[in-house]
């Protein structure tokens, strides 16, 4: 799929681990995407479905696909936006402690991409589930606090630092 291309994008998401990407060392392989505005003002948080607070588009990169597909994929599904992926800002390691980890959340390996937001569309597949709001840097460093992979994502993008 071209970035930015809506010719496989569909209103369910995908659901279980059937088709899910495991690297040797057991590590769950995840996609993600710090999605921005053009002018690389802001950033589009999502709200986690699994916990209080805020994250950025990201999951699991399946055996069907590449991973940029997998990044958009999640965009679509999580934030309902049609992005253009502009880099890659390489692999970040999972650094929650192993108490935290389980079978059900094992340790995870993700690839994050740098994304301008093309459009935000009204109709989603994750629309009931989410709620979707622009940060400023210092605003989603905060928001993400709880959360270094993601911190680590964002520090990596060229957005500006306000």
């Amino acid at each position: 799929m071209a970035s930015g291309s809506s010719h496989s994008r569909t209103m369910e998401s995908r659901t279980g681990r059937s088709k899910q990407r495991y690297n040797s060392n057991g590590e769950r392989l995840v996609a993600g995407v710090v999605p921005l505005t053009e002018d690389r003002l802001y950033v589009l948080l999502i709200q986690s479905t699994r916990r209080k607070g805020w994250v950025i588009p990201k999951g699991g990169w399946e055996s069907d696909e590449e991973c940029t597909e997998a990044a958009e994929r999640e965009a679509w599904e999580e934030a309902g936006i049609v992005i253009r992926i502009d880099y890659d800002l390489g692999e970040v390691l999972d650094q929650r402690p192993p108490k935290k980890l389980s079978k059900d959340a094992p340790k995870a390996l993700y690839r994050f991409y740098e994304a301008t937001v093309l459009s935000e569309e009204n109709n989603w597949p994750e629309r009931h589930k989410r709620e979707r709001k622009w940060f400023t840097f210092s605003q989603a460093k905060e928001a993400l606090a709880d959360r270094p992979e993601l911190v680590q994502a964002l520090e990596l993008s060229t957005m500006h630092r306000s």
